[in-house]
């Protein structure tokens, strides 16, 4: 393979007529073999090119690639089929930087290679979002990769942009490096390769869809039926119903789709294609599974098959080898299936009687991506011969030898299956012997995840005929490391917020390469983080109402308690353990109609309003009266406080000495607080109490529901509903990352 690779990328060279040599031309371009797992002609071919990216950007067009290739091999299922696929690069010098109305129409027109521009290429009546290229230059271009053809290949081209965008025609786009960019790809790979639909449930953004009323969609995963006719019709996704989807949430029906939000249902809340930064879910990763198995051949290669055989040599087939499991390989003759799964069969083992006889190998895939029994037909091949126990095999001077393998260029995963491919005697099994960690294996491929490595480097071998190959195995899981911005309060990982906050994930490896970060909110799907939309160097940032950009909502998170976990893919494949930390979010104090700072001597009555004590220090008894509020945030009372029938009471990391009296309030929240004398709590809604210490005697009767902590605890002595550890409060309602204005 990497001689292959190397004719490759020595014949690939495209400039124009005229080239200098210090200083590439624009739209000279150079074919980088990325992955090479096969000859092209039996392998989906992905070809990456880029657009706009002049000579000295050419190493930012090989970063944005990277990450655009990680992310997509973090995702299913190009995860288990990353060996289906070559991958090539073409690197594009442009003249200009950048592409054209980006990212507007009043933006330079640029001449580049693709002539790739936002807006349709500068189209008025076209979308923003949409870049579209020259397909005629696009196909010159991807021409360049020796084998390829518009039936095995697909073109997936990068523009030279910040700017969210893309479009998945006949091939993919999508900006280069944009903070969600490399989440454009696999979506626009879903509609170019798969032949899936969007399931938005708007097309301009900010505009609701509106009232689908056509007939049954012909999309796989829209439909008019109710879950009960799908199941008796046997129709759509009849098989998945009930399943926990890949995306999130358990797969069903749910309003919205081909760009109307009312009147056709699609199969999860948040898939790929609807939402970037989730996976897909069951009914679009099985498509995906049968358009990427339909660019390859199931069967590489066999013993032929055009004229009758011998009973005296072996038979062989190749299969593909999917990266998380292996095909296999069923022989049967004269239509009685023979036990063992071997990609050889040796007809001298047999005893066949004399005469002809049918000898068929069946090669299947048995993922469990795959339900319906006819996309499990379209990738099942059959090879089938005629044995005649008549006929001598003569010598054929083949000897065992190995040639190809998995790429031995880059580390492999601790749950990778690693295959050899070998030379194919007529009279002789050839044997693989396989050394890792001094112990010895057996067999064509080796299945790493039933060894159950321990967390390191391994180097693993396989040997055949004088030759032998290493393999680098990285077996140490990514770590991630999680930073929230400041809380009101916190225990350990368990923090409180009443407004928004921020989070960042790091992913850290100990080899090279791209690492893909992503979390998840109280069990749902895995969501990619890529920072913020706005830039990948941003935080994550939670509000109780979303923060709305280019008429999405980004971060929308309800009240209440919520777990999230965090975890990381390395450049390997490994997954690392998922953590989890808790967040509990609550309501905001109200808002200020009067404040005091610095020091405050005397009395302080709050009659009516909301009065803020900012950092303040007030000396005297503080008094509450009926309907008014108070917020203190930091700072000292050196005092008695008291609050009968108030509307709010906010103690917010805030210090009072002396006794605490609060009867009858619409909301009492106390967080961080210091109280350093007795405490009465009594008839007050939904309190809060945590992360505090109350130092005197605490009361706590006739409040509805019973206070709560947050699950950060206090420090008190506590009476009545005060006894005791105190419950943790509500979950919140369900979150989505994404969201459509009004949802």
């Amino acid at each position: 393979m990497r001689i292959f690779a190397a004719l490759v990328l020595a014949a690939a060279t495209l400039s124009p007529a005229v080239a200098s040599a210090a200083v590439a031309e624009p739209g000279t371009a150079t074919v980088v073999p990325v992955q090479v797992t096969g000859s092209p002609d039996k392998r989906f071919n992905l070809i990456v090119m880029g657009d706009g990216y002049t000579e000295a950007e050419q190493e930012k067009f090989r970063a944005d690639t990277e990450r655009h290739l990680n992310v997509m091999w973090s995702i299913e299922p190009f995860k288990s089929y990353r060996n289906y696929m070559n991958v090539y690069r073409v690197d594009i010098v442009s003249g200009e930087s950048g592409i054209s109305c980006d990212p507007g129409l009043d933006a330079p027109r640029r001449t580049t290679p693709l002539s790739m521009g936002f807006w349709g290429r500068c189209n008025p009546g076209s979308v923003q979002r949409l870049i579209t290229m020259d397909n005629t230059a696009a196909n010159r271009y991807a021409n360049m990769v020796t084998g390829t053809t518009s039936g095995n290949r697909q073109i997936l081209a990068l523009a030279n942009s910040g700017t969210y965008g893309g479009a998945g025609g006949a091939y993919a786009t999508a900006s280069g490096s944009n903070a969600m960019s490399a989440l454009i790809s696999p979506h626009e790979i879903g509609h170019s390769l798969g032949g899936l639909d969007d399931e938005y449930d708007y097309y301009q953004r900010g505009v609701p869809g509106g009232a689908y009323t056509g007939r049954e969609p012909s999309s796989a995963h829209h439909t008019l039926l109710t879950e009960q006719e799908m199941l008796d019709q046997r129709r759509k996704w009849w098989r998945w119903l009930g399943e926990e989807s890949e995306s999130g949430g358990p797969i069903g029906r749910y309003e919205g789709g081909l760009y109307y939000s009312k009147g056709v249902w699609r199969p999860s809340e948040h898939s790929i294609m609807k939402t970037l930064g989730y996976y897909y879910d069951q009914i679009s990763r099985e498509i995906m599974v049968q358009r990427i198995t339909a660019k390859t051949a199931v069967i590489q290669d066999s013993t032929p098959t055009d004229a009758p055989v011998g009973a005296d040599r072996v038979l062989w087939v190749q299969p593909m080898h999917p990266v998380s499991h292996s095909l296999t390989t069923a022989w049967s003759v004269d239509g009685e299936e023979l036990p063992g799964d071997r990609d050889v069969l040796d007809l001298r083992t047999l005893d066949l009687a004399p005469g002809t006889h049918t000898v068929t190998a069946t090669v299947t895939d048995p993922t469990d991506f795959v339900r319906d029994p006819a996309i499990r037909d379209e990738i099942t091949r059959t090879r089938t011969w005629t044995v005649d126990t008549t006929i001598t095999t003569p010598p054929d001077g083949t000897e065992p030898a190995i040639v190809s393998s998995t790429p031995t260029g880059h580390p492999v995963g601790r749950d990778d299956v690693v295959y050899v491919e070998t030379t194919h005697p007529a009279t002789t099994v050839p044997e693989v012997t396989w050394t890792l960690n001094g112990k010895e294996y057996q067999g064509a491929d080796l299945d790493l995840g039933e060894i159950d490595l321990e967390p390191g480097t391994h180097t693993l071998t396989a040997s055949l005929g004088g030759r032998t190959l290493t393999w680098t195995v990285d077996a140490t899981p990514p770590g991630t490391v999680y930073e929230l911005s400041q809380p009101l309060v916190r225990s350990g990982d368990t923090y409180v917020y009443n407004g928004p906050f921020s989070m960042r994930l790091t992913g850290d490896d100990d080899r090279d390469g791209y690492v893909v970060s992503e979390s998840r909110v109280d069990g749902d799907g895995w969501f990619n983080y890529f920072g913020w939309p706005t830039s990948s160097e941003l935080p994550w940032t939670f509000t109780e109402e979303g923060t709305v950009i280019d008429s999405l909502v980004y971060g929308k998170l309800p009240r209440g308690r919520h777990t999230v976990e965090y975890r990381s893919i390395d450049a390997a494949g490994n997954p690392g353990e998922a953590e989890s930390f808790t967040v509990t979010t609550i309501a905001p104090p109200p808002a200020c109609t009067r404040t005091v700072t610095g020091v405050h001597r005397g009395a302080l009555t709050v009659a009516d309003g909301v009065t803020c004590l900012d950092g303040a220090e007030v000396t005297g008894p503080v008094v509450v009266k009926r309907g008014a509020s108070l917020v203190a945030d930091g700072g000292r009372i050196t005092g008695a406080l008291t609050a009968t029938g108030p509307k709010a009471v906010h103690l917010l990391k805030t210090s009072v000495t002396g006794v605490v009296s609060v009867n009858g309030a619409g909301e009492l929240t106390i967080v961080g607080a210091e109280l350093n004398g007795a405490a009465q709590l009594t008839g007050n809604t939904a309190p809060i109490l945590s992360g505090s210490t109350v130092k005197g005697a605490l009361a706590c009767a006739a409040n509805k529901p019973a206070p709560v902590d947050l699950g950060v605890p206090n420090t008190i002595r506590g009476a009545g509903q005060c006894s005791g550890a105190l419950p943790e409060g509500p979950r919140g309602r369900a979150y989505e990352a994404v969201q459509h204005p009004g949802e």
